[in-house]
């Protein structure tokens, strides 16, 4: 699918009704954390945004994702969409979405344009609601990691994504102390499990709808 056509539709398709839980829920860990969707803890949660970025390239369309620099928290060394905590300076999670794209991946919030976004999704761990947004670059970027926050860029191919709609399983040590049943993409040969997942099926969910 060219690039144009590609934002056509998702542009078109972010206007209708998300998936919500019916597509996040089938890449959640098992047991199911139903504080994930309580509604009462994403209101009350520290807010954060995520953004699931569509780059045009010579070799075709790719999302980026990053394995996260280890470090004293719940999810270090995770891979997971760029993205992060709301600032008090932030006008909005949009503006954090771009904020920390720029800051983590070295994309110009100024080139990022947001199409809209999908279902907020409490993660327990870290007490944070976390908004997904989906919007694209203008042109092919540059990217330039944060050693600090990122310790690797993976770049995925789209198409590619779209081909890793069946998930994988397997047991996994939290940073709680106790082991779940997680499913989990993979991509470029790296574990996605968790909110990261869960966010990737509802957009999958939505894209079998829309395209």
């Amino acid at each position: 699918m060219e690039f144009i056509e590609l934002i056509k539709v998702l542009e078109a398709g972010l206007k209708q009704p998300l998936p919500g839980r019916s597509g996040q829920a089938h890449m959640a860990p098992v047991p199911v954390e139903e504080a994930r969707f309580d509604q009462k803890r994403l209101e009350t949660a520290r807010k954060g945004a995520v953004l699931l970025l569509f780059c045009p390239g010579p070799d075709g369309i790719t999302i980026p994702f990053i394995k996260r620099a280890i470090y004293e928290g719940v999810h270090s060394g995770q891979i997971a969409l760029p993205g992060g905590k709301m600032d008090p300076g932030d006008p909005d999670l949009s503006h954090t979405a771009r904020r920390e794209t720029e800051e983590e991946i070295g994309v110009d919030r100024r080139s990022i344009t947001i199409m809209g976004s999908l279902s907020d999704l409490y993660i327990p761990p870290s007490n944070f609601s976390v908004r997904p947004f989906v919007g694209y670059a203008s042109r092919p970027p540059v990217f330039s990691i944060d050693p600090r926050e990122v310790d690797q860029l993976i770049p995925c191919d789209f198409e590619r994504l779209l081909r890793n709609d069946i998930p994988k399983e397997k047991l996994v040590f939290t940073s709680r102390g106790t082991t779940i049943k997680a499913p989990y993409y993979e991509i470029n040969k790296e574990v996605v499990w968790g909110a990261t997942a869960m966010i990737l099926s509802e957009f999958l969910t939505l894209w079998k709808k829309i395209s």
